[in-house]
């Protein structure tokens, strides 16, 4: 429960670890209390894309830029219908924004939103502290919501953990919408939303792809009602072994060897559907600013993340799955995390990260070039 108070920069506030380390600091945005997986951000830019991307369901969002809030915020650049983050952490909020496509302040549409939050404190350590001891329950606390530490402390242990989450169904549509080929419309795909953000169907759509986005609970009928060239699985938020539906979704689709694309989660559920398992990063790749080689090339990209879930999938070989062989695709070069999966005998691959890239970089946007060579391959 929050209260919507704006100027609360002068307001008291907590942030509070499930370890029982506490940083003091005054509120930001919303007075009040939330609850979620405190987890840390390394984008220098890109806030409002962050906030509003659904993946972030249920995390508190430590931001490792030391000022946010400069460019303000517009009408523009939600990758969703809202903000889904459930607190928001930062060092030096900017008093004022100063952008020319600003309509607002950040820390107003935090209040409008209803986002607690937490300003001046130390991000540094506390990413340090997060890396050392991994992403963990956290909440935070303002105004009248501060209690006894003793008690805060005990309330975040009382939160549910990430591990076993299931949230994707809860940050997806409800309802098919679908979204125009731009110029000539050359392909038709089903995109399952499992936390979709919008600039994904804006890329395929520049590209003559008319998207159909379904439901995360859509049955393989729903998919190929719309007689698809191609089938896209989200990213999402969540653990991903929590999404039997999805897996069976995707099978379904891959036993029709219908050409199929997924990032993110969607690299996971293609993951469980080869066979391999998944399991839960010590504290996660935020941001957009992480290396990934593509293996199939050599060429090394800057990339954006948001996970904190991984494919258990081997580096050194080829693997066999009930759909022909597989192997790993991308490679984070930070810690040789699997950040891709392709399919050497049928039309599928996925990546780990967002070839959408807002708010950039756009190192990775031949993926969805990829996609369409593959659709194209298939018509042929």
């Amino acid at each position: 429960m929050t209260t919507s108070t704006r100027g609360a920069s002068k307001v008291p506030a907590v942030l509070v670890l499930e370890d029982g380390r506490i940083f003091r600091g005054r509120a930001y945005g919303a007075v009040g209390e939330t609850f979620g997986e405190a987890v840390f951000s390394t984008g220098m830019t890109g806030y409002q894309e962050t906030l509003t991307d659904p993946s972030y369901d249920r995390q508190i969002v430590v931001a490792t830029a030391p000022q946010i809030g400069n460019t303000g915020w517009n009408d523009e650049d939600d990758e969703s219908r809202r903000i889904w983050v459930s607190g928001y952490v930062v060092r030096d909020p900017a008093r004022v924004p100063s952008n020319w496509r600003a309509q607002r302040s950040l820390d107003d549409e935090l209040v409008a939103q209803d986002i607690v939050g937490i300003s001046g404190i130390d991000t540094r350590a506390l990413t340090r502290h997060l890396r050392k001891r991994g992403s963990m329950r956290a909440g935070i606390f303002s105004g009248e919501a501060i209690a006894a530490e003793s008690e805060l402390v005990a309330r975040v242990q009382a939160q549910p953990h990430m591990k076993g989450a299931s949230l994707y169904e809860e940050v997806a549509t409800k309802e098919t919408y679908v979204v125009p080929a731009v110029g000539e419309k050359k392909f038709t795909v089903a995109a399952i939303d499992l936390g979709i953000k919008g600039m994904t169907p804006h890329r395929m759509a520049q590209r003559g792809i008319e998207v159909h986005v379904l439901p995360a609970t859509a049955s393989v009928d729903e998919v190929y009602a719309v007689e698809p060239d191609g089938v896209f699985f989200s990213n999402g938020p969540g653990d991903p072994a929590t999404a039997d539906g999805p897996v069976a979704l995707m099978t379904a689709v891959l036993e029709r060897k219908t050409p199929l694309f997924g990032i993110c989660f969607g690299n996971q559920i293609l993951g469980r559907a080869l066979g391999f398992g998944t399991y839960k990063l010590k504290y996660g790749h935020r941001g957009i600013n992480q290396p990934v080689q593509d293996r199939t090339t050599g060429k090394v990209e800057v990339t954006a993340h948001n996970h904190g879930f991984a494919v258990d999938a081997p580096l050194d070989k080829v693997s066999e799955t009930k759909f022909g062989r597989a192997e790993v695709s991308h490679v984070c070069l930070n810690d040789d995390v699997v950040e891709g999966l392709q399919l050497l005998d049928q039309p599928a691959f996925s990546v780990q990260y967002h070839p959408e890239a807002a708010a950039g970089p756009h190192d990775a946007a031949y993926l969805f070039d990829r996609f369409v060579s593959l659709m194209e391959g298939q018509r042929a």
